[in-house]
């Protein structure tokens, strides 16, 4: 048997692709040591090298040498291994005792290869009991009865002798020592194979998880370098919220590396224990100690307690960072309202355009006007032909005028309406069936709803808090910098905006009226822009 540190000098000296210990170890230019045959497998059909440990990558492939020192160590290991059992020698030799090869079990006693002769060629004599050399032969004897342990019960899990079968276990199932023992080595083949496997199984897991933490730092960076372009003009006004921002989101990272740090110490201290495991069923399974063989795998050859790995993740999602980063855009309101008040409002107005309603888009139920500036809820179905731009459920309308480029801005009046929706859309969602008002499923809006509840429909919607309502609405897109920003006119405020956006379609303005209370007689009318004065 190995020492007891062997098992960590066994790990020492393992491969990590066979987990094996080395066979004619190489040293890549990294350091790190392979058997030569996995690691020349390993580079087969592939046009870069590279290291399977590190990942550092080789512009040619290198020159494999053998490690001599590194092979001589694990010689000198392999050789203490074997010399774990204590030597046997011949019960008969007078002077030089000389290493025994056999031992009987009828005699009882243990032979060299001269004095075992008897034993091969005496009829009597050949009827013995013969098993290799062992030191402790009164184990291999019943001490009741004082013969040899020729069978195994299986009722009791015990080794017995013939005498036994015709006492206490002669109704019990028996069956000779050498069936049971080649039973018992199928079974512990069968563990090797399963913990070699759960070891490769947590080797991947330890993949996954990096893996993960490497692809939430991805996002979080990508997210990062997004945040910081929410408003260039704005930029030293949220620099402080910004801040705060971005060191949370280190905190999360870096407790998402702690989790993933401690979930792989976990791992390897599994792996650890599932290779000693394997070193000793290695051992165990080559031994012809067939008593031996019986007494230890009870022990070993069942699976070992280990954590279900399977449903544990790292988790490399950045919603959380979104609706922190939502959380900001709310603190950075009252900025925003100052900022934008101003000079913001009477800047965006230099790009007004002059939009007007597509009636060939409209709800059958609603009601435009002949110049296409007003829309209003007709509570009636109107005739109208079919059209594959026709809104059939959502009970709104588009603007003729579509951008896919550059800056535009127009104005609303919703005074004395209790509920609508403004905005903009892209130009390929589906018009037909239930819609929803989202950025992800092509829609930047306000909405009113109930005389009082203002919601910007961002992701997740946000609640706008108005002291004063609106009476006429502005709207301002930006298609470059991908911003949408909507304006109270009459107290020149900011009401909101979605920033960082991507838009690829044409943006089309959304206009819906909702359910009007008044017959018709108060709809949305698109007005013209009148420049504010200083």
């Amino acid at each position: 048997m190995a020492s007891s540190s062997g098992p960590s000098l066994n790990e020492e000296l393992q491969c990590s692709i066979c987990l094996e210990v080395f066979t004619d170890p190489v040293t890549t230019p990294c350091g790190h040591n392979f058997c030569r045959t996995c690691l020349i497998k390993c580079w087969t059909n592939t046009q870069t090298c590279f290291c399977p440990l590190c990942k550092e990558k080789y512009s040619k492939t290198p020159d494999l040498k053998i490690n001599t020192t590194l092979r001589e160590v694990v010689q000198h290991f392999k050789e203490k291994l074997n010399l774990g059992e204590s030597e046997v020698f011949c019960d008969i030799c007078d002077e030089r005792k000389q290493k025994a090869v056999k031992t009987c079990l009828t005699c009882p006693s243990s032979y060299c290869e001269t004095h075992l002769e008897p034993h091969l060629r005496v009829p009597r004599l050949k009827k013995h009991k013969l098993i290799n050399a062992v030191e402790n032969l009164e184990d291999y004897i019943c001490q009741k009865h004082e013969r040899p342990l020729e069978l195994f019960c299986r009722d009791d899990q015990t080794c017995v002798c013939l005498s036994c079968t015709e006492g206490e276990h002669r109704t019990h199932n028996t069956v000779p020592i050498e069936e049971e023992s080649r039973e018992k080595k199928n079974q512990l083949v069968q563990t090797q194979i399963d913990v070699h496997q759960m070891i490769q199984d947590r080797m991947k897991k330890i993949q996954e998880i990096q893996h993960s933490v490497e692809l939430r730092k991805r996002n979080t960076d990508k997210e990062r370098s997004s945040s910081v372009e929410i408003f260039t003009d704005l930029i030293r006004s949220i620099e402080r919220c910004q801040s705060e921002q971005l060191k949370m989101m280190e905190e999360q990272q870096k407790a998402a590396e702690k989790q993933a740090e401690d979930l792989i110490k976990e791992i390897h201290q599994e792996i650890t224990e599932l290779k000693r495991r394997n070193t000793e069923l290695e051992q165990l399974s080559h031994t012809e100690d067939y008593l031996h063989l019986i007494q230890m795998s009870s022990s070993l050859y069942t699976r070992p307690h280990t954590k279900n790995w399977t449903e544990i993740r790292i988790d490399s999602d950045v919603n959380s960072l979104e609706r922190a980063l939502t959380e900001l855009k709310k603190t950075l309101d009252e900025t925003l309202n100052e900022k934008l008040s101003q000079t913001g409002l009477k800047f965006v107005q230099k790009f007004a355009v002059d939009v007007t309603l597509d009636p060939d888009t409209a709800n059958p139920y609603l009601i435009l006007s002949d110049d296409g500036k007003q829309v209003s809820d007709g509570d009636i179905e109107q005739d109208v032909p079919e059209n594959p731009k026709r809104f059939d459920v959502g009970l709104c309308v588009l603007a003729k005028q579509g951008f896919s480029s550059g800056r535009f801005y127009y104005e609303v009046q919703v005074k004395g309406k209790t509920e609508w929706d403004l905005g903009v859309i892209r130009e390929s969602i589906n018009r037909k069936g239930e819609i929803t008002l989202s950025p992800e499923d092509g829609f930047w809006t306000v909405i009113l709803r109930n005389e009082d509840e203002y919601e910007a429909c961002d992701s997740p919607p946000v609640s706008l808090s108005l002291t004063v309502k609106p009476e006429k609405v502005g709207v301002f897109v930006d298609y470059e910098e991908g911003l949408v920003s909507f304006y109270d006119v009459e107290s020149r405020s900011h009401l909101y905006s979605f920033t960082a956006q991507t838009f690829t379609d044409k943006l089309y303005p959304y206009f819906s009226p909702w359910f009007d209370d008044d017959e018709g007689k108060n709809p949305l009318i698109i007005t013209p822009v009148s420049p504010l004065m200083d």
